[in-house]
């Protein structure tokens, strides 16, 4: 706590507002951003690469989660403040760090794939200043951070040779143990007896949810790899502005869907949280294989006759 009250006393508006933007690119919506501009428009074994430490880097942060429980840094010291900017995304238990695991796993794995210098200084920044924002806005500790870190590291190292080609057996391997995974974060979640008081019960009630959306992006994942490999196969190349226009009117499809569909699968699931194992499947069945069957058309644009 030492280090977070340093921290706490050098807070200052402008300084309070950057920590908060950088912050961000630990979240669902920076890994799912670079993960598909990487996937469409760079190369689709490191988007793979990316995606899979990201998913493996999620399960496991669950679990170590619900393992540890140990509350936040406010709940641990009453006397001590936070950005109340960063609560809201602040959910689930404190060690290990959520945001750390994504910005680390996300950007690290863009960096250790990539051949351009730029390219890895940037990834690493954000690989630094994320696990540092977490303390400066005070909703992780130093352990946190660090184990967060760790842990993504762990698995760009176990997957490294991903980015060089991945064979559909050893996909189908990755796929069949992030699924195995899944679903014993799921059975964990839902059957465990934890011991838990009535104020931290929502940090469960977040593993649940978390545990019902990995298994739904690994099962999409599942429909849509072999669909892509087998009736799309698509080029990640075309004209950089044809790129740009790619990946702009790709997102708002895919955000669209994450949105749109919430309500009538809420509907249709009366409630339950299964309706989130639904939509992000058809999220990534959306981004992964149907979106790219119009790759072709952006291809052709620019393209000298």
């Amino acid at each position: 706590m030492k280090l977070l009250y340093l921290l706490e006393s050098i807070r200052m508006p402008g300084l309070n507002e950057l920590m908060l933007a950088v912050t961000q690119l630990g979240e669902e919506t920076a890994f799912l951003v670079a993960a598909l501009i990487v996937f469409w428009c760079v190369d689709k074994n490191k988007g793979y690469f990316v995606m899979t430490v990201g998913f493996f880097g999620t399960i496991a942060n669950q679990f170590l989660k619900l393992l540890c429980r140990i509350p936040r840094p406010w709940v641990l010291d009453p006397n001590f403040t936070i950005l109340e900017q960063a609560r809201e995304a602040a959910t689930g238990f404190s060690f290990p760090s959520g945001h750390s695991t994504s910005a680390v796993g996300t950007f690290g794995a863009i960096a250790a794939g990539s051949e351009n210098r730029w390219v890895k200084r940037v990834c690493i920044t954000v690989c630094i200043l994320v696990p540092l924002s977490r303390m400066y806005v005070g909703v992780h500790t130093p352990y946190d951070v660090l184990a967060g870190a760790a842990t993504a590291l762990m698995l760009i190292f176990l997957l490294r040779k991903m980015p060089r080609g991945v064979q559909p057996g050893r996909m189908w391997a990755y796929l069949g143990v992030m699924l195995v995974m899944a679903a014993g974060l799921l059975v964990f979640t839902q059957q465990y007896p934890f011991a838990i008081a009535e104020d931290q019960l929502h940090n469960l009630e977040s593993g649940q949810k978390n545990a019902y959306t990995m298994l739904g992006c690994i099962l999409g994942l599942m429909v849509g790899y072999p669909l892509e490999r087998r009736f799309v196969n698509f080029s990640t190349k075309a004209v950089w502005w044809a790129q740009i226009l790619k990946v702009v009117l790709g997102l708002a499809v895919v955000l669209a869907v994450k949105s749109g569909l919430k309500a009538p699968l809420d509907a249709l699931f009366v409630g339950h949280m299964a309706a989130r194992a639904a939509r992000y499947a058809l999220i990534v069945i959306v981004a992964g294989c149907v979106w790219p069957m119009s790759f072709k058309w952006f291809d052709k644009l620019g393209a000298k006759k």
